[in-house]
């Protein structure tokens, strides 16, 4: 479920930040990291959205480092494909 618009998708079609035990905030782009992870809608249509909620921050426990808040404020709405290459609805 993506921690903005609350819709829920499947998992290829999500972006998962992640929360590792050593307290780092990264992009998770298998979705395999350990740690608590968050999820964004992969077409970028949600992300400037979750940073002016603080959903992310609130998901993950924790404040957003500035150098992920930078990225995902520099990608809101270019990302068109989700980290499979695919594009949102096509399977």
């Amino acid at each position: 479920m993506c921690v903005a618009c609350r819709t829920t998708s499947a998992k290829r079609e999500l972006v998962r930040i992640v929360r590792t035990p050593d307290g780092q905030v990264l992009f998770d782009p298998s979705g395999r990291m350990a740690g608590r992870g968050a999820y964004l809608c992969a077409d970028g249509s949600c992300w400037g959205r979750a940073l002016d909620k603080g959903a992310l921050s609130r998901a993950l426990g924790v404040p957003l480092p500035a150098g992920l808040r930078e990225e995902l404020a520099g990608r809101v709405g270019t990302m068109t494909t989700n980290e499979g290459g695919t594009q949102r609805g096509e399977e």
